[in-house]
């Protein structure tokens, strides 16, 4: 029995994931994931027989959809704070600020980073 290429699809998956916050690139990778989960699957609907891992095949699909939805909430987060700054800059400023364990020297950066962006 042959066995289908889940490693390259549940590799790009995983890689979708770690940079799904890298500009686009998890996007990328997931949606490749996706063609070759779709293209090995035609071969195992084909010949079931032929093939050992189908349900694997079938699990690394799953996966890769779940690593495309990730890096699209990272991609459409990235593209609002590009278009957004301020509004960024409010929300993450809200969340940190009276935080005890953020540096004084950290948060100094954020309103510099703020300033410099127009913000405040």
């Amino acid at each position: 029995m042959q066995k289908l290429n889940t490693t390259l699809v549940i590799i790009l998956s995983i890689v979708g994931i770690v940079c799904c916050c890298v500009y686009g690139l998890g996007t990328i990778a997931a949606i490749i994931a996706i063609i070759v989960a779709n293209k090995e699957l035609k071969k195992f609907n084909a010949n079931p027989e032929d093939y050992s891992n189908g349900s694997a095949m079938k699990s690394a699909k799953t996966f890769a959809i779940i690593s495309l939805c990730l890096s699209l909430i990272g991609l459409a987060f990235i593209i609002w704070i590009a278009i957004n700054p301020c509004a960024f800059f409010d929300w993450y400023l809200g969340l940190i600020e009276g935080n005890p364990s953020i540096p004084a020297e950290s948060l100094e950066q954020i309103y510099e980073a703020a300033e410099k962006a127009g913000c405040r």
